[in-house]
């Protein structure tokens, strides 16, 4: 069982900032040293805040380790764990522009509506039950669906957790279609209202018609 090393390492430019170190199987399976910049002491005040935010990636680099399997992770601490692993700076396998959409619905969505939520309460049913209910635009919601699923296929990549409930989730992006009004039979309208000539057509007076529709 390894817990890693995390300090506090100062800059020329800006606050100190959290640095994590750990070990871990490189391609040729021997041991490689790896360390990721957490973030600064503005972000996490404290050690004891910082470590908290390193749950996820503790189970990971001890997966082999049944001791890290006393719980379930929450929500939370998925969400910490993929923002080191998929959106962190020097990550350049996705654009700076999908980073921060991501990072702005993790914040503003689904962090403050399941953060707590160990990874195994959560039910496809109570997802689709909270975006129904949100009052947000379908494109917003399936963004947030899209978004969640993303989380849990990342946590079964890396053996945090091994089913993903969003992808049940039913969520349409499109409106529901407007059924656009008829126009009405000639042969329907009452053969009392006044009839003018337009272009060679007869048609019902405005005023009437309206009158009629009423």
């Amino acid at each position: 069982m390894q817990y890693g090393n995390l300090t506090k390492q100062a800059r020329k430019n800006g606050p100190a900032v959290w640095t994590f170190r750990w070990w871990e199987a490189g391609a040729s399976g021997n041991r490689v040293r790896r360390s990721m910049i957490l973030g600064t002491i503005k972000d996490f005040g404290t050690q004891a805040v910082a470590r908290k935010a390193l749950t996820g990636l503790l189970r990971e680099i001890n997966s082999s380790d049944r001791r890290f399997y006393v719980r379930p992770i929450n929500m939370q601490e998925l969400a910490d764990h993929y923002r080191q692993r998929e959106l962190a700076k020097d990550n350049n396998w996705k654009a700076y522009s999908t980073k921060y959409a991501y990072e702005g619905y993790l914040k503003k969505w689904i962090v403050p509506r399941w953060g707590s939520y160990s990874l195994d309460t959560i039910r496809a049913t109570e997802i689709e039950a909270w975006l129904r209910q949100s009052g947000r635009a379908r494109g917003t919601c399936i963004k947030i669906r899209n978004l969640m699923s993303v989380l849990f296929n990342h946590a079964r990549r890396h053996d945090l957790f091994d089913r993903n409930p969003a992808s049940l989730v039913r969520q349409s992006a499109k409106a529901p279609k407007r059924q656009s009004a008829k126009a009405p039979n000639a042969a329907a309208l009452p053969a009392c209202l006044p009839w003018t000539s337009c272009g060679g057509c007869s048609l019902p007076s405005t005023t009437e018609y309206v009158l009629w529709l009423c």
